[in-house]
């Protein structure tokens, strides 16, 4: 744990079923290896779906699968870097041989403290998720119900500009927009949504718990603690599940209150 934190890194994860979930529907979570993502996958495998864990880190990801499949769940590890357009083409074809896929979690990104080209990375991050999303409709079209990007409070809530590389606000505010148009332009048909997270307690953040600026939003946070991985599977859940029928192009901050402080 990073010095400067010394708070719980995890919260409960609910069985999530009684949103009107059918049970072995087929959801795509994509950076499921660990982190946020990871949560989702855990969430949707205990809530009665099957999952394929998506993720460049094939061995996170089998981690991912083997703790679904001991609590009997149904999982696939699928290795690809959501970068790469063919990689995305691959995987699709890999995943659909489970079957067909109604759901998806749009949550891989870079890293918020990249280092590197502003427009390298801010492709990286909105055109991957485009690029997930639009392979999916080209195969399952019939099929997709719901999809949930995950974007940030950073770019759509607050600026983050001393905590986070400058791709980052910009790409999470791209990732926004390509919600409420992607929502827009298939007529809910699938529904799609973004959920914004907060500061959350992941391997990638840890290392940033110990710098001032971060302690101080820490410090501001309502609900009196940072945010849990399965805090965000929740709200994702919900948003993914028929529960949210008439819900579509919304971006729901899960931040404990901090943007409103």
């Amino acid at each position: 744990m990073s010095e400067g934190y010394s708070g719980a890194r995890h919260g409960p994860l609910y069985d999530m079923s009684g949103l009107g979930f059918t049970p072995g529907d087929l959801v795509v979570v994509t950076g499921a290896a660990s982190g946020i993502g990871k949560a989702c996958a855990l969430g949707a495998a205990k809530s009665g779906l099957a999952v394929a864990v998506w993720d460049m880190d094939a061995p996170g990801a089998q981690t991912t699968v083997n703790e679904i499949a001991s609590n009997g769940g149904t999982a696939l590890a699928v290795t690809v870097d959501v970068f790469d357009e063919a990689q995305v083409v691959r995987a699709w074809d890999e995943t659909l041989a489970l079957g067909p896929c109604p759901l998806l979690v749009n949550n891989a990104g870079p890293r918020s403290v990249s280092q590197g080209p502003f427009a390298g990375h801010l492709l990286d991050a909105v055109g991957s998720m485009e690029c997930v999303a639009r392979t999916w409709l080209e195969r399952c079209s019939d099929v997709a119900s719901s999809m949930v990007n995950i974007s940030s409070i950073a770019g759509n809530l607050q600026g983050s500009g001393k905590t986070v590389s400058a791709f980052y606000p910009t790409a999470k505010a791209g990732i926004a927009g390509l919600t409420r148009h992607q929502a827009t332009r298939y007529d809910g048909k699938p529904r799609v949504n973004a959920v914004a997270p907060g500061i959350t307690i992941t391997p990638r953040i840890e290392p940033m718990l110990a710098m001032p600026e971060m302690q101080d939003m820490v410090s501001r946070v309502p609900v009196g603690r940072l945010g849990y991985p399965e805090d965000m599977a929740h709200a994702v859940l919900f948003l993914l599940s028929p529960a949210a029928a008439y819900i579509n192009g919304v971006l729901l901050p899960v931040d404990g209150g901090v943007t409103q402080a």
